[in-house]
């Protein structure tokens, strides 16, 4: 039995050089690697920033959408640790909750989207224009805790999801304050100009929605509003229970979308860019791709909505030291 075991381990230290070598030859295109083995792109890690900006019972749906679309990224392989997920209002605790510590998006209770592993990082009075500014641009302030700040760099792609109430031109922020399309932008591009993106998706549910892209101006953005200047955004339909509508529209067919992706789906971001036609969202989808260099129907929506695990070739040698097997008794 001993021999046996020294001849495995002679096998391994064998393999383990004969690996080494392959490597060596690989990197020095002796050996030709196949096509695409090795990705390209700079892309490296996902993050999103997912926005409820109101507050109030009747605004249950705007709670409900943007915890919608967290669970979706969250499914898709998108960890905690790089969902920045601000939230107005807490209506699974509301009074007026006939099913408390839960949140439906749906009248026919299929999801309880607010389940036992949901992480808010901004909750109530803390989803504030400063603080949604000031986590696109990294300028935290001084004890920030490591949750609430988007940790991104020049590798990561950033999906960005706002809902709320809207006009022409603005977001509003609990009825109290507003972001203009202008500070967003502004804002974008401080992240563009200090390598806090790769490429971005911004995606918002709101009236008026497409005026909150109009005066982007920094590389590689793709967006998408659930409707055109001078349009308003609708409800999809009301849950008798809580007497309220518990869904908009457009975010309601995004996510019947979402639904049927999978980690290694083959749908793209130009699938996604027409999930809700003007027969059923009633608004017109706005979308804006002429920042964005790539065709989105050779986009994988994984690369915004899911995980990303890079494998990286390294043309060091790595020194593998067996254990030493011990005697037979």
């Amino acid at each position: 039995m001993h021999e046996f075991y020294k001849l495995f381990a002679k096998i391994g230290v064998y393999l383990t050089v004969l690996v080494c070598l392959v490597s060596r030859a690989s990197l020095a295109n002796e050996i030709e690697l196949p096509k695409n083995f090795v990705a390209s792109s700079s892309h490296t890690n996902n993050w999103a920033v997912l926005v409820d900006t109101s507050r109030f019972w009747f605004n249950y749906r705007h709670i409900a959408n943007v915890l919608s679309v967290y669970r979706s990224v969250k499914r898709l392989g998108i960890p905690d640790s790089q969902i920045l997920l601000m939230v107005a209002d807490d209506m699974a605790c509301n009074p007026r909750n006939p099913r408390p510590a839960t949140v439906f998006n749906n009248a026919n209770q299929h999801i309880n989207v607010y389940g036992a592993d949901v992480e808010v990082d901004y909750r109530g009075y803390e989803v504030t224009v400063e603080n949604f500014v000031r986590l696109l641009t990294g300028r935290n302030e001084n004890g920030t805790a490591r949750s609430k700040r988007l940790l991104s760099d020049a590798g990561s792609n950033v999906l960005i999801y706002l809902t709320g109430h809207g006009g022409d031109g603005f977001l509003k922020f609990q009825d109290s304050e507003e972001i203009t399309n202008q500070e967003l932008a502004d804002a974008i591009e401080q992240m563009w100009q200090k390598q806090r993106y790769n490429e971005l998706f911004f995606m918002i549910d709101t009236c008026q929605a497409a005026s909150m892209y109009e005066k982007f101006y920094s590389p590689n953005i793709l967006a998408v509003a659930s409707s055109l200047v001078g349009e308003d955004s609708l409800s999809h339909h009301v849950d008798p229970a809580i007497g309220v509508y518990i869904i908009d529209r457009y975010t309601y067919y995004a996510l019947e979308f979402l639904e049927k992706v999978e980690v290694n789906s083959k749908k793209t971001m130009g699938e996604f860019l027409s999930v809700c036609p003007k027969r059923v969202c009633i608004s017109t989808v706005g979308v804006r791709k002429d920042l964005y260099p790539k065709d989105p129907h050779k986009v994988p929506i994984t690369d915004f909505f899911g995980s990303i695990r890079p494998t990286e070739i390294s043309s060091s040698v790595v020194n593998v030291t067996l254990s030493t097997i011990p005697e037979e008794q």
